[in-house]
């Protein structure tokens, strides 16, 4: 792309003291890997390659299905029964057709997370099961990889950033998952589309922040209640 034409495309973040031409480059060169392309992925997919994220990867082993459309809004009603990484792949192109996408059609599992963690700088974690977020987790930390993680439920969710900088991990507040079985989740509980939304700009915007480096507050976990409209940060 033309220096002309990032200029253009980018000028209102350009604009921000804080990020100018430097930030902006950092954002084009910088590779992020989300896991997850449903209600927390969609809105971190569109916020990233929005922003110019230079590369960014996506991995997710599931198709589109009508119910996941009140909230995953990366997909839509021409997209059920394809792949959510090829869906998010169609809006990644029609919204920013110079970002590097990177669609894995896999199941992050214990045989393949280290290979897909180390390719990429920053890792976002938008999956929906404790197996995989601590799996992410500990890997992030054997890699020395900065992880933006949140969850979502009913109307309420958390956001965090783990591993930066020397900053703790989820097994620092959380040691041990529960059992998922016994976990109450989106499938069973629900979540209202919005939620998603909130959390997963949030998850965007420390992305963002990470990549420009700009002040971060570690060692926090935010907790969101959108139905008493309540904010509040944990310290661990």
């Amino acid at each position: 792309m033309k220096s002309e034409d990032i200029f253009a495309r980018y000028s209102r973040q350009i604009f921000i003291e804080e990020i100018g031409l430097e930030g902006q480059r950092k954002i084009l060169n910088s590779k992020v890997l989300v896991i997850g392309a449903g209600g927390l992925g969609s809105p971190v997919i569109q916020y990233l390659a929005a922003a110019g994220v230079g590369t960014l990867g996506v991995t997710d082993f599931d198709k589109v299905e009508l119910h996941n459309l009140n909230r995953q809004i990366v997909h839509n009603e021409n997209t059920i029964g394809i792949s959510k990484v090829k869906s998010a792949e169609n809006f990644v192109r029609t919204l920013n057709h110079q970002i590097q996408y990177i669609g894995i059609e896999q199941k992050i599992d214990e045989t393949n997370a280290e290979d897909m963690i180390s390719e990429f700088d920053i890792i976002v974690d938008g999956s929906d099961n404790f197996t995989t977020r601590y799996l992410v987790n500990d890997i992030c930390v054997k890699l020395q990889k900065p992880l933006v993680y949140g969850s979502i439920l009913g109307f309420s969710g958390q956001v965090a950033i783990f591993n930066y900088n020397g900053s703790k991990n989820l097994r620092d507040i959380f040691p041990e998952p529960p059992v998922d079985e016994d976990f109450p989740d989106c499938d069973s509980l629900g979540v209202l589309g919005a939620l998603p939304g909130i959390v997963g700009s949030m998850m965007a915007n420390l992305t963002l922040k990470i990549i420009t480096d700009l002040p971060l507050q570690l060692n926090q976990l935010t907790l969101i209640d959108t139905l008493r409209w309540r904010f509040q940060t944990i310290d661990f």
